[in-house]
């Protein structure tokens, strides 16, 4: 499923754009930017289930790191400060992964 059936395509750009130079990212500023926010948690499910790449059900650091080019292909890769703290701000139970249900949390925020 690509994202721009769930998101405008129009949002997406702009929110890549906003965040184009390196260390840059916020993940609740993006968010609202390309209109998850405001989406259902079956909507935002659907957005999970195209950012975990190896359909393990999380999503994993080396994921994150690529998270904005499965908003986009030409989306750029997060720094490694940014993967971390992405991934610090989602991870709730601590096991190194984001869950579905800790990725609608972090959406909602």
């Amino acid at each position: 499923m690509a994202m721009s059936s769930i998101l405008n395509a129009d949002d997406i750009k702009k929110a890549l754009d906003a965040f184009a130079v390196a260390d840059s990212f916020n993940h609740r500023k993006f968010f609202e930017m390309v209109g998850l926010k405001a989406k259902s948690f079956d909507e935002v499910k659907k957005v999970f289930l195209v950012l975990d790449a190896d359909n393990s059900g999380f999503i994993e650091e080396e994921e994150l790191k690529y998270v904005l080019k499965g908003f986009a292909k030409d989306g750029r890769d997060l720094t490694d400060k940014e993967t971390k703290e992405f991934l610090r701000a989602a991870d709730k139970d601590g096991d190194g992964k984001i869950g579905v249900d800790e990725f609608a949390s972090l959406v909602k925020e």
